[in-house]
């Protein structure tokens, strides 16, 4: 799978003709303007030919192909040759030259053929060594040269203020699909859009747009979407950290815009660590934590969620460290502190054994190097429900006080002082505003995590953080905050 989201900057063009191939002028007094699409602001079905152009600018013939290299180089580092996505190197115009492996070199726009006073030092004595030959030539572009953001510019009328939703570029990739999220006024255009983008993204098959919000239509994070273009099949394989996941997109929520999260967090977990995934999707904390030999509990409310995650444990090789649950969050905090404490689960870990056809496989099984033992406490809880994580709160207030069978006593044993074992790191992710500083965004997130456990949390609390994960929408931003679970929270008599 390709990590690719999004595509560049939009470059900005004038209306101009709407039919026909076009010839750029060289001594235009934007030479960007030489490399820009036709424009044509009518176009209701993609017509692909219309994007042809010809550019007039210069060329150095290279009269032995053996010098090809080396002149490139040198005009490369006089900066003479033209800077863009194409190859400068292209057949000679004339085609016996061609034939017999005659190439030129495409010169920037500022260099013209006929007046020597445009060329370089460097371009002066080539030509004038014999090397090479300034000529006019006549560079052919079309619908392939030219990006996404260039022919949706080029097709779609722009904002009318400045405000206004710019042309849509960036998209979410999961597998094969892509997905969008056209504002209202690009909806006319949507058909458009996604063909061009098939067309510019050759493993995309499929492209989607979302219908509603994520988060507030449905409780599973799953949304209703039309398909665009391609076929109505959202079945994808997902490559990350290491991991395949594979999912119906339709089902389960997935995004891949939260890779680096994903990355960053279980950069956190250490061998040997319990790990707690509240709302665990797909698995994408939860699998890397068990290729990291972590033991990892994770759970998730959605049944199609859950059904991929086990799935994924088992098609990742993990099923060892990582066990899956379908079951409330808020339950699943409470139930799985308490079964972790009772629950005896170790791991023995072998050396790497390699066989050869020539040399019999041992009859017996090498002893283990070491056995990893499950702890009885968690290390993290990781809490990826942005839209209402952070109402889960309450759910670890008297988390050790009335565990069934285990008196409070005994469980403070296990921590420290006693040990070297401390009460876990709580991620939750939630959404706030935006600014520059994420200040008052801090204080605000910090408040409303003291108000869910009813104990004073605030940025100067020792081991907190409020990371700044994503922007999310203009005044919208996404956040983890982690905090130690307080003590006088954990043990406070419900």
């Amino acid at each position: 799978m390709r990590t690719r989201q999004e595509t560049e900057g939009i470059p900005r063009f004038a209306d101009g003709e709407t039919a026909g191939a076009h010839t750029a002028d060289p001594m235009s007094d934007d030479p960007t303007q030489m490399f820009a699409p036709p424009i044509n602001r009518a176009m209701k079905v993609l017509d692909r030919s219309f994007f042809q152009k010809t550019v007039n600018t210069s060329a150095a013939r290279i009269f032995s192909p053996k010098d090809i290299s080396r002149v490139r180089t040198d005009l490369d580092r006089s900066r003479d040759t033209l800077r863009t996505r194409l190859d400068g190197v292209r057949p000679d115009t004339d085609a016996a030259r061609a034939a017999k492996g005659g190439k030129c070199l495409i010169l920037k726009p500022e260099v013209v053929h006929n007046d020597r006073t445009t060329w370089s030092p460097t371009l002066q004595q080539l030509e004038q060594a014999g090397t090479v030959g300034v000529i006019p030539y006549e560079l052919k572009l079309d619908y392939d040269y030219f990006t996404y953001s260039e022919v949706t510019s080029a097709i779609i009328p722009p904002p009318e203020k400045k405000n206004d939703d710019e042309i849509p570029t960036g998209f979410t990739l999961a597998g094969h699909v892509a997905h969008l999220n056209l504002r209202e006024r690009y909806l006319p255009y949507k058909s458009l859009i996604a063909t061009v983008l098939a067309d510019k993204n050759p493993n995309v098959t499929t492209v989607i747009n979302k219908l509603d919000n994520v988060g507030t239509e449905n409780a599973y994070r799953t949304f209703q979407y039309e398909v665009l273009h391609g076929e109505d099949d959202l079945n994808v394989e997902v490559h990350e950290q290491g991991c395949k996941f594979n999912f119906d997109f339709a089902k389960v929520y997935w995004n891949t815009r939260l890779h680096t999260e994903h990355e960053r967090l279980c950069g956190l977990f250490k061998e040997g660590e319990a790990i707690c995934d509240v709302m665990a999707g797909v698995g994408p904390f939860a699998v890397p934590a068990g290729k990291k030999k972590c033991f990892v509990w994770a759970n998730d409310l959605n049944p199609d969620s859950y059904r991929y995650l086990a799935e994924n444990v088992k098609t990742n090789k993990v099923d060892a460290y990582v066990r899956a649950f379908n079951t409330d969050g808020t339950a699943f905090i409470r139930s799985s502190a308490a079964a972790l404490l009772e629950d005896d689960r170790s791991v023995p870990i072998f050396p790497k054994v390699k066989f050869s056809r020539s040399a019999p496989k041992p009859t017996e099984r090498p002893k283990p190097l070491r056995t990893l033992v499950q702890p009885r406490i968690f290390s993290h809880y990781v809490m990826n429900l942005p839209a209402s994580a952070i109402t889960f709160l309450p759910a670890f207030i008297g988390l050790y006080s009335n565990v069934p069978g285990m008196p409070s006593s005994k469980i403070r044993k296990l921590l420290s002082p006693h040990t070297d074992v401390k009460l876990p790191m709580i991620h939750v992710h939630c959404f706030s505003t935006k600014s520059k500083d994420d200040v008052a965004e801090t204080k605000s997130i910090c408040e409303e995590i003291s108000r869910q456990l009813e104990f004073e949390v605030t940025p100067d609390t020792p081991e907190l953080e409020v990371f700044h994960v994503r922007d999310v929408a203009p005044k919208k931003t996404m956040f983890c905050a982690s905090f130690r679970l307080p003590e006088e929270v954990a043990f406070r008599e419900v």
